[in-house]
């Protein structure tokens, strides 16, 4: 259970792109849970989230799924556009799909790059864009959250295009926020570490050779004996969506176990 107020999110319309798993579907049931009127996840395969939205109207939300590939541009502006037919606008985004392909300097290929571009910054900025504009259009107060990452402040050198799409996801939300701080648009992000997802276990024994105790192994070597937990991570999602922050804007947080310039 989420230790943050179940009427954090009171009577919000929420869209969170990646919705169907992982992270994003985490932040999909915590938002629920706080209240929210509405839920919407997309995703490229909509019946991945058959039982998520039953959890999500069991929490008191309405839910509703809408396929998209964020990397196609119309279908990241039509999740916004579908959650705004359902439901008359949208109060809240999270940006949540992402694209994790391991690959070099030297061996990224101009495909891998264009689809890391795409999924994790194109898509993204037109999820925004689309939002920002409806909630102007209203003249109404909105909150959006990215889900970046820790790699995009540098980064294994495994992640060369990961890092990059990251990194310009993060400048994105620092200049979004910046924007529209005056509209009433807050806009923050999330760099976010090592987290034990299922999108994280086939990344482990496809690119990594990890066996079925990879993940046991993995948090015998981290400071708190485990990777983080989505759950935990969308009790912070939320709680960046909700008044309960604030006047905060512009914010890239570091939602992790390591600490950026530490050395032993």
């Amino acid at each position: 259970m989420t230790a943050l107020n179940d009427s954090a999110l009171a009577g919000k319309v929420v869209l969170i792109s990646g919705g169907t798993q992982g992270v994003g579907a985490a932040a999909a049931r915590t938002a629920a849970r706080c209240g929210a009127e509405a839920v919407v996840v997309s995703g490229r395969d909509p019946a991945k989230a058959e039982g998520l939205l039953e959890e999500i109207s069991d929490l008191g939300a309405e839910a509703m799924a809408v396929r998209a590939d964020v990397a196609v541009i119309a279908d990241a502006q039509n999740s916004v556009a579908a959650t705004i037919e359902a439901y008359g606008r949208v109060d809240c985004v999270v940006n949540a799909a992402g694209f994790t392909e391991r690959g070099t300097l030297l061996n990224t290929t101009p495909e891998m790059f264009e689809q890391h571009v795409a999924i994790n910054l194109r898509g993204p900025f037109f999820i925004m864009q689309a939002a920002v504009r409806d909630m102007l259009a209203r003249n109404a107060r909105g909150t959006i959250v990215n889900v970046l990452s820790i790699s995009a402040r540098t980064g294994a050198p495994i992640l060369a295009p990961y890092a990059a799409s990251k990194g310009g996801l993060t400048s994105l939300t620092r200049n979004a926020a910046h924007a529209h701080r005056f509209d009433g648009i807050r806009i923050n992000g999330l760099n976010i570490g090592w987290t034990a997802t299922p999108g994280e276990d086939v990344i482990q024994k496809r690119f990594h050779d990890a066996d079925d105790d990879w993940l046991k192994q993995a948090g015998e070597r981290l400071p708190a004996g485990r990777l983080g937990d989505p759950d935990e991570i969308a009790d912070m999602i939320v709680y960046l969506l909700s008044d309960g922050s604030g006047v905060v804007t512009g914010s890239i947080i570091d939602w992790d176990q390591k600490v950026i310039g530490g050395e032993d």
